[in-house]
């Protein structure tokens, strides 16, 4: 039986992915933060061993005589916009993890990217692997940092044969989404508490189609190769519509606010979250993000690492089973 090692593995993707390795008979042991309760994979035939990213020694002694190597954990906090610990955690954390994975001699190692470290696009041209990065212009520490790491795996790739590949999601849906993160969407709309939609759009994924693919490249695609795992690009109009039809809501919201005073609230929300000591609901970067249209083609995943193409439908379907299950609604 092979054996991986992953990290992040009590996350939104790391729970699906844990998963999908049980089911292909993988042995897995899961490195998990000092303190945290790994709620979404505490019941499974997982081995749990504690450890800090952003330490080498604990990553390398943990991760000596395994297969493979996947590296899924990562903060993904939209705030603070600047100074939080997202290059800690997710530059000098993968730094950690590409040395170990070259020392101890991993088979493959898949290091779990985001398709924002890629230029978006359009309907008519999404963006795709060979698109420049340029979420630079909305100075979130989360997107240049996982860029930043991006871009130390290919390096390592070219210069000491790191054996590696980088699978990229774009915004995923789906069960085990404890905090929660995208599912917050799902949530608000389930509880009527979406009064507007942004102007903008996203590619919309199941996390389960990501957690498959991601398994598919243990063993498929090419090596040095990054690939975006996405579903379908939709405005946040057209998405929210079909989740609330998916789960039988007779009320959502329809009403696009206008840039202008998204920003706006967002430049308050930034402004005033400091004194309060409370994350906003909505930051300026996060605003500036929701406006554009952030759409980006599967076709090279679809085609190389036998992507599934899951309906936005079932995915909140899913998310929205668990949230009742857990007691969430």
């Amino acid at each position: 039986m092979e054996s991986v090692f992953v990290t992040g593995a009590d996350g939104l993707l790391g729970s699906n992915l844990v998963r999908e390795l049980i089911a292909r008979n993988f042995e897995v042991t899961a490195m998990i933060q000092k303190g945290r309760e790994p709620v979404t994979i505490k019941d499974l035939p997982v081995k749990k061993v504690v450890g800090d990213i952003t330490s080498p020694q604990d990553v390398k002694n943990l991760s000596k005589g395994f297969d493979y190597f996947m590296h899924v954990a990562a903060l993904t906090d939209m705030w603070p916009s600047r100074g939080g610990n997202h290059f800690l955690i997710n530059v000098e954390g993968t730094k950690n993890v590409i040395n170990a994975a070259l020392e101890n001699e991993i088979k493959r190692l898949i290091h779990v990217g985001s398709a924002s470290s890629f230029g978006y696009g359009c309907l008519t041209n999404p963006g795709d692997e060979v698109s420049l990065y340029k979420s630079y212009k909305y100075n979130l520490d989360y997107m240049d940092s996982k860029q930043k790491a991006h871009e130390l795996v290919v390096t390592a790739v070219k210069k000491d044969s790191l054996p590696a590949l980088i699978v990229c999601p774009t915004f995923m849906i789906g069960p085990y989404d404890v905090r929660p993160s995208s599912g917050a969407l799902v949530l608000a709309l389930a509880k009527k508490k979406l009064p507007f939609l942004p102007s903008g759009g996203k590619n919309w994924a199941s996390v389960k189609d990501v957690a498959v693919a991601s398994c598919n490249a243990l063993t498929k695609g090419r090596n040095g190769e990054s690939y975006i795992l996405g579903g379908e690009n939709l405005s946040y109009k057209d998405a929210v519509r079909r989740m609330a039809n998916a789960i039988d809501l007779k009320y959502y919201p329809r009403v696009v606010m206008p840039d202008f005073l998204m920003k706006g609230i967002g430049f308050l929300g930034s402004t005033f979250s400091p004194l309060t000591q409370n994350p906003p609901k909505l930051s300026y970067s996060m605003a500036r993000v929701a406006c554009d249209h952030h759409y980006f083609s599967s076709a090279k995943a679809i085609q190389e690492l036998d992507l599934p193409q899951t309906p936005i439908e079932i995915a909140t379907q899913e998310l929205h089973h668990w949230f009742i299950e857990n007691h969430y609604l």
